[in-house]
């Protein structure tokens, strides 16, 4: 399968999926990849550990401020600049980290170097629907899957550079990397697909910037897909904050122990994709959602009861391990399913669906903490929660179809 682009590129599907992935990697990796580095940076700044901890929280505020500004120009102007642009200041952003003298400009090059490359990652799922059409979900999903690498490996590489060199080298890395992703992109990143409908194409451009977020989040059909994906999300950042405490303090588990079962989440995760891009296409992304909801009712019920009878790790990884897997099936169809609501505004749509995501991610580790009481019951408590609050959106959504007619299996 090929893609003919407005600037007369001819590009294989097999090369662009690589390519988007890489681009959406950006920032896993900039997030995971200092993490070990984190007491290093505090001893050379000579600031509190708490402060270094903050360049993540600050990282995700950067983030979902640049995509609330970058959507609506991905909507207006050619996708290939705005990644051209986006991977170019996060290169840029790179290199002045790794030459910060002082944690004050180790933070503002953070929330810059986030804001920037929001503009990039912004485009990736508006593209995908257009290659893929109604099959988005099976397209998010091969990216997804690549790019769920780049989480699974920063830490150790990471680790690495820190024992060959220094934090700085970690940076000039990621400066390397986007240089490169900067660089195929320039080559064979179309700019978009052929335009099948010009008038509307033509129309959209009037749009202000308000206007169409006005048009995503007044879509009310879209809207409980939306809180799905929000919500969703939320159980995904919970598991992400709570894990390493559950694991190496509550069960206390090796270092290595912890990064295995790490390890074989994500492997876990990586299969969800590959079973949705198997059957997504001949049951639809509705479908999939609600099997994989089923999955994931069942598994926060199960993981619930094991903290709650205190039982032995082995029990709570059987029952983490569907349920990770369960909420990324959720997670990609819900999202394919607003993306093809909004065939003209795919990036205002990628910019709600991304603020709300990384937004309500940033109160996972606050209402843990809240939570708190030396147990991994907030953790069980809130995954559990997420997944009833997606269940009732679904639920909604469900009954609404039916009085309207509408068949969705």
């Amino acid at each position: 399968m090929t893609v003919n682009a407005n600037n007369s590129k001819v590009v294989s599907l097999k090369l662009l999926l690589p390519l988007l992935a890489a681009i959406i990697a950006v920032s896993p990796l900039a997030v995971d990849m200092y993490l070990p580095a984190m007491p290093t940076l505090a001893e050379d700044f000579n600031s509190p550990m708490a402060m270094v901890q903050n360049s993540l929280s600050i990282y995700l505020i950067g983030y979902a401020l640049g995509l609330i500004l970058f959507g609506p120009m991905a909507d207006k102007y050619g996708r290939r600049t705005l990644v051209l642009f986006g991977i170019g200041g996060f290169f840029i952003a790179s290199l002045c980290l790794a030459m910060a003298t002082s944690i004050e400009q180790f933070l503002t090059i953070r929330f810059l170097q986030a804001f920037v490359s929001s503009a990039a990652t912004v485009v990736v799922p508006g593209a995908i629907r257009e290659y893929y059409g109604k099959d988005t979900a099976k397209g998010l999903s091969y990216v997804s899957m690549i790019m769920m690498l780049a989480p699974m490996i920063a830490p150790s590489i990471g680790s690495v550079l820190l024992l060959l060199h220094s934090w700085q080298l970690i940076f000039y890395v990621l400066a390397a990397y986007s240089l490169l992703v900067w660089l195929l992109s320039a080559k064979y990143l179309p700019d978009a697909v052929v335009i099948t409908e010009p008038v509307q194409a033509s129309e959209q451009q009037s749009y202000s910037f308000v206007q169409r977020y006005k048009i995503v989040l007044g879509n009310s059909q879209a809207r409980l897909d939306i809180i799905s994906s929000m919500v969703i999300s939320l159980a995904f950042f919970c598991y992400i904050t709570a894990i390493p405490f559950v694991y190496l303090t509550v069960f206390e588990v090796s270092e290595f122990s912890f990064s295995v079962l790490f390890a074989i989440n994500v492997i876990g995760l990586m299969i969800a994709h590959f079973t949705n891009t198997r059957f997504v296409v001949r049951k639809g992304s509705r479908v999939m959602l609600r099997f994989g909801l089923t999955i994931a009712v069942l598994t926060a019920t199960l993981l619930l009861l094991v903290t709650l009878m205190q039982l032995p790790l082995h029990f709570t990884v059987l029952a983490i391990l569907p349920l990770m897997a369960s909420i990324s099936m959720v997670a990609v169809n819900s999202d394919a399913l607003i993306l093809t609501k909004f065939p003209t505004h795919s990036g205002t749509a990628t910019a709600v669906i991304g603020t709300l995501r990384w937004g309500i991610g940033a109160l996972a580790g606050p209402i843990l903490a809240f939570a708190y009481d030396g147990s991994a019951k907030p953790f069980a408590w809130l995954m559990f929660c997420s997944v009833l609050v997606v269940l009732c959106c679904q639920l909604m959504v469900w009954f609404s179809d039916k009085s309207r007619g509408v068949k969705t299996s």
